[in-house]
């Protein structure tokens, strides 16, 4: 079933629909990286390094990010029903939201849910955090593939096969 599915994302549908989610998580994760300082503060307090592994894991977060959902997407389309793995993706982008943003606007989210403690300081600005997104998404991308290869389909029941 993976092959099929494979082979599905190579359709203009598909090829358009991972171009837009690529867009929409890179402008995402460059926004949150932004917001938790920017390039230029990173460089200066950490090096170039870290601002080449940080552009480096936006662009393969977002890539498989929208690989996730093309695939969904085509399993969903055969068999009825959306593959589970795809949750993890959009947790990640919602941990990635809490830690990469600014520690201000994470402690304020927290106090007006109720939670009152947070990190105070986010170590080499957040990219400890956007590795565990990083995993999440690769925990996602394999509980989907396991999902595709073990599909199990209804079939539907035929006059033959009723028993009074």
């Amino acid at each position: 079933m993976f092959k099929t599915i494979l082979a599905m994302q190579t359709q203009k549908r598909y090829i358009i629909q991972g171009i837009i989610f690529f867009i929409f998580f890179s402008v995402l994760y460059f926004v949150l990286d932004s917001l938790n300082g920017g390039y230029g503060q990173m460089i200066e307090n950490y090096g170039l390094f870290l601002v080449i592994t940080n552009i480096f894991l936006n662009f393969f977060m977002s890539i498989l990010s929208a690989f996730m959902m093309g695939l969904s997407t085509a399993l969903m389309k055969q068999t009825g029903k959306e593959g589970k793995g795809t949750f993890l993706s959009s947790v990640a982008v919602f941990f990635g939201m809490l830690t990469y943003g600014c520690t201000p606007c994470v402690v304020t989210f927290f106090a007006a849910i109720g939670i009152t403690f947070s990190m105070a300081v986010l170590p080499l600005a957040g990219l400890p955090y956007k590795f565990i997104s990083l995993i999440l998404l690769i925990i996602g991308y394999v509980w989907l593939v396991y999902e595709i290869n073990h599909v199990k389909c209804k079939m539907p029941s035929s006059p033959s096969n009723k028993t009074n």
